[in-house]
């Protein structure tokens, strides 16, 4: 049975098809599972023992098509469901699954707060999708696999980080679904403990103000102070420094793990890393939460528009950005 598996974007939402993916390989018998994706998330899949074949979305579709057609697939798992994969399953003529996105009960969400959506993670309905295969929850939660080349080692970090760090990814697609500069340093001193930031290249000169602020003068004096008031965050900026894997690997090697609503959260679930998620124009209640691992989320539930986007913007369109900027950052690391 040859099967393909379609999800397009982005690195979340890929990663969190990974139990689809598992489940389909693992009780089909005699699989053949391919995966069909942008090329930008290439690094996402190589190294997946569960998927034998992958495909690359480029720039046209079309070329595309003339490749899986080629395949002679028996059924196609559609866990996008956009205008672009219907093409893609309209040209294959075979049987399709297709997810359910339920756009309108999001919408309802968004724009009434009205709460239709069920309350199931998004993997769970994912693997809906498939059930009519017969295919089930093998509730073992995310995978992620680095290839042996992007495993960081320990001594490519400073001193500092070696017996141990806690992560903090500082990105995401959207602003509104990020803290504000002064909240994340915020954020930092109240984790006391060495901090490593994650981000790309974008998030390099945040990640540059952040580590300025914490940065330690050459003073014995003004250390000796440091330490009567028991202040340990020393922070190193790895953002835009490792590719995503080697990012992977380093969420990896983390005692906690510090996210907003991005893709780097669900990296550290697959690793079943404790995690504390922080959510602001975006809610959980989307059914993106980390998936089967500890974590506690961070948000203000206090606010009238939350969630005003599913996505998120640039800015607040209210102009005040309440749900970031008045987040009580309530937790305890031992």
């Amino acid at each position: 049975m040859k099967v393909l598996v379609i999800r397009f974007s982005s690195i979340g939402d890929i990663v969190l098809t990974t139990p689809v993916v598992r489940a389909l390989k693992t009780q089909l018998s005699d699989a053949e599972i391919h995966y069909v994706t942008k090329l930008q998330y290439k690094s996402l899949l190589e190294a997946n023992p569960y998927i034998d074949k992958s495909f690359f979305l480029e720039k046209d579709l079309y070329p595309l098509i003339v490749e899986l057609r080629k395949e002679n697939y028996d059924y196609v798992v559609d866990l996008h469901n956009n205008l672009r994969t219907r093409i893609i399953k309209t040209a294959l003529k075979v049987k399709a699954f297709s997810f359910n996105k339920l756009n309108v009960a999001k919408w309802l969400l968004v724009n009434f707060k009205i709460n239709k959506l069920p309350a199931r993670h998004i993997v769970d309905r994912y693997l809906d999708t498939v059930q009519t295969l017969g295919v089930k929850s093998d509730a073992l939660g995310l995978d992620y696999f680095i290839p042996e080349k992007d495993e960081v080692p320990i001594d490519w970090l400073p001193e500092t980080h070696r017996e141990g760090f806690v992560a903090y990814a500082i990105g995401a697609q959207h602003n509104t679904k990020k803290l504000p500069l002064r909240r994340m340093i915020e954020l930092c001193d109240k984790i006391n403990k060495p901090i490593l930031l994650l981000g790309n290249q974008d998030d390099f000169a945040t990640g540059e103000q952040i580590s300025a602020f914490f940065e330690r003068p050459e003073s014995s004096e003004f250390e000796s102070g440091l330490k009567e008031l028991n202040k340990k965050t020393i922070i190193y900026n790895a953002c835009g420094k490792f590719n995503l894997n080697q990012s992977a690997s380093l969420v990896k090697k983390a005692r906690y793990v510090f996210s907003h609503d991005t893709g780097l959260m669900h990296i550290a679930a697959a690793f079943k890393k404790e995690i504390f998620s922080i959510w602001g124009n975006t809610i959980p209640e989307f059914g993106m939460y980390p998936y089967r691992t500890k974590f506690t989320v961070l948000e203000n539930k206090k606010l009238d528009c939350r969630p005003c986007s599913k996505i998120g913007y640039q800015s607040c369109p209210k102009g005040h950005f309440k749900c970031m900027n008045e987040i009580v950052f309530d937790f305890y690391l031992p």
